[in-house]
């Protein structure tokens, strides 16, 4: 376990993405509760999984921001995030 977190929780984002001709979706932007946003530098992989850690099924989205990876689930018809949660 990281040093400070205790836990993870399902958090609830807004996400702004981008649909092709053929309907594939990939994520630009996550924006936060508080009004901070994200840009996703780039996707790295999507795949229909589940989340371990805090439960869901959907398109689970490995997401480059800011030189770090993190994952992003899209679970119809919302997205979330495994929030870190402080100790």
């Amino acid at each position: 376990m990281v040093k400070g977190i205790t836990n993870r929780k399902k958090q609830y984002v807004e996400v702004i993405a981008r649909f092709d001709e053929e309907g594939n979706m990939t994520p630009l932007e996550i924006k936060w509760e508080d009004g901070r946003t994200f840009e996703i530098d780039r996707v790295l992989d999507a795949r229909r999984a589940a989340s371990l850690k805090v439960g869901g099924i959907g398109v689970r989205y490995l997401c480059e921001i800011a030189s770090r990876q993190t994952y992003l689930f899209f679970e119809d018809p919302a997205w979330f995030v495994e929030e870190k949660v402080r100790e």
